[in-house]
């Protein structure tokens, strides 16, 4: 974090200009997400009052409300420890754009847009001196009477970091000290009713707590969802809660809360999902970037030459050099890359290729495919047909309408509810999926076209598939459409998966966007065998692939129906004399 000097004295001669910094992907993204927010709101500009916004989601940006929280800290706050102690805080302009875009946008009843602000970056970036100032502004001066605000981590002990790096704040500044009083493990300001607490998972009791902002510290440390639901859950007193999620990265787990907080990030900055409260910031070297060029780890290293030392980073990588036990740990705490996960199989960007709207349906020979997975998550239908090459996708899903209101109540992944009302998602009535609503469903929607087969995955689904066929016309073998049982071997869905893979990279598909599917394809990886063959894989996949699988099915019914093709549609036979 830079450092002003002292303000009566005079500045110091500027040191000569440095090439701009090198920024990876995912930061990249970020800036891209806020370019594209404004280009929403304001058009034609920024006009003198912002509340004046054409955001198809009524979102405004009122950058002077984000200011005053930059404003805060490098008004009030001093560092404590090393080379700069007692020195006042100044961000520098990355740290000044990225609170001040945390704290500007709103929304349009005028309360803060985000909730959740995720912010990933490498060791020594001064991730806890950034968070124990936004601490100290929620507790005395984001006009919250009573406001509660808590530093929290697995341990009590490591949730006293923050804590403590705002307790010195306090102590070194004469303004705060007026009206703000530390005693142990506890900051109040009595004008305001409010109070600064470190609190750990393993803290006597959680129960009680009315946050109106939690800082938490290390998620990648963070094994289970246990501490971060209670803290989400107990904000629904507050009128604009925020929590603001600091870490570096950590070992692959899909089970913990960390990974699947950094899988969702990414997930929002390459718009597979949209989430209006989540804010999201990574700052990580690029896959394929070369670990020792040093311009690679300023990617990863915002504060290179400031709070992270040039000279210590080279001594880490020679260190990785001379040991390569310890790559991994240089990776993940000076790259930033979260080390032993897997690997997606369909990149994002390859996908978005293929966004264009399908053709209708309507009387064509179309081919499903149909994954219902369990009774209380989602179930998908894909409906497919050939064109000169190209194939059209068409999607349902299915959701039970109680799932859906329980996950707006735990803020937890993608909107279901915000899908349901666009219309992307169908709730069914009750707390499990209503099979009797599907097959009323897909039986209509199978009027309007030559539905021929149906694949699905027998799991689950032999009942529904039983009285979708007893549907049908009894007295003519030839009426409707077949349901095909296709197991989930590799035998089965190798062939229709590399098609998957070959029709996206040769944009041969048109799917769209429909963002459900767009998410589960973020999701998804592969298994594979020794005979290269491959699969889907959910038990490795972060989220679900619902919409996936019902594709490779579709795509596998269609293929065995393919007419086959003879050598001699291209040239003509040969005569043997």
């Amino acid at each position: 974090m830079a450092v002003a000097a002292p303000r009566r004295k005079a500045r110091a001669a500027s040191p000569p200009p440095r090439p701009p910094r090198a920024i990876g992907k995912y930061e990249r993204l970020y800036l891209e997400r806020q370019r594209r927010d404004l280009q929403l709101a304001y058009p034609d500009g920024m006009p003198r009052d912002p509340r004046q916004t054409r955001h198809p989601r009524g979102l405004w940006f009122d950058a002077a409300a984000g200011r005053r929280m930059v404003e805060f800290v490098e008004r009030y706050c001093r560092h404590s420890k090393g080379e700069w102690a007692g020195q006042p805080i100044v961000f520098t302009p990355d740290q000044r754009e990225r609170w001040t875009i945390v704290f500007g946008w709103m929304r349009p009843d005028g309360t803060r847009r985000f909730r959740i602000a995720y912010m990933e970056l490498a060791r020594k970036n001064a991730k806890s001196t950034e968070a124990a100032g936004a601490g100290l502004f929620l507790t005395v001066a984001d006009h919250e009477p009573g406001a509660e605000v808590y530093a929290t981590a697995t341990k009590k002990d490591q949730a006293k970091i923050v804590w403590s790096a705002a307790e010195s704040m306090v102590k070194q500044s004469p303004a705060l000290k007026r009206w703000v009083r530390t005693y142990r493990n506890n900051i109040s300001c009595l004008k305001m009713a409010s109070k600064f607490e470190p609190l750990g998972a393993d803290s006597d009791t959680l129960d009680g707590l009315n946050p109106h902002g939690n800082i938490v510290d290390e998620m990648h440390a963070h094994k289970d969802r246990g501490l971060w639901d209670v803290l989400l859950t107990a904000q629904g007193a507050r009128r604009q809660p925020l929590t603001i999620a600091i870490t570096t990265a950590g070992i692959y787990d899909p089970e913990s809360i960390g990974w699947q907080l950094h899988d969702y990030a990414v997930k929002v900055l390459e718009g597979a999902i949209e989430d209006d409260r989540f804010f999201a910031y990574i700052a990580a070297m690029d896959e394929g970037d070369d670990w020792r060029d040093e311009r690679a780890w300023e990617k990863a290293n915002p504060n290179l030459g400031i709070s992270v030392k040039l000279d210590y980073l080279r001594e880490q990588c020679a260190q990785a050099e001379r040991q390569p036990s310890f790559l991994n740990t240089f990776l993940r705490l000076h790259g930033n890359q979260w080390t032993q996960q897997v690997t997606r199989w369909i990149p994002l960007e390859r996908w978005n290729l293929c966004a264009d709207p399908p053709h209708p349906l309507a009387g064509r020979i179309v081919f499903g495919g149909l994954d219902l997975s369990t009774k209380i998550d989602v179930a998908a239908l894909t409906l497919l047909a050939e064109l000169d090459g190209f194939y059209d996708l068409h999607f349902r899903f299915w959701v039970p309408e109680e799932l859906v209101n329980e996950r707006e109540r735990r803020h937890e992944g993608p909107s279901y509810a915000a899908w349901v009302r666009d219309g992307f998602l169908i709730a069914t009535p009750g707390n499990v999926i209503d099979y009797e609503f599907i097959r009323a469903d897909i039986l209509e929607h199978a009027k309007r076209m030559k539905l021929k087969q149906v694949g699905y995955d027998p799991w689950n689904a032999e009942q529904l598939a039983t009285q979708l066929m007893d549907a049908l016309n009894p007295s003519r073998s030839d009426a409707g459409f077949q349901m095909v049982s296709m197991r989930q071997g590799m035998a089965t869905l190798s062939e229709p998966s590399k098609e998957f893979e070959k029709l996206t990279i040769a944009r041969k598909l048109r799917h769209g966007a429909h963002p459900v599917m767009r998410w589960m394809v973020a999701n998804v990886t592969t298994r594979t065998d020794a005979n290269g063959n491959i699969a889907p894989d959910k038990s490795t996949s972060v989220g679900k692939i619902d919409g996936v699988v019902s594709t490779i099915l579709a795509l596998g019914r269609a293929i065995v129906t393919r007419p086959k093709r003879s050598v001699y549609d291209t040239r003509d036979p040969i005569v043997i004399e």
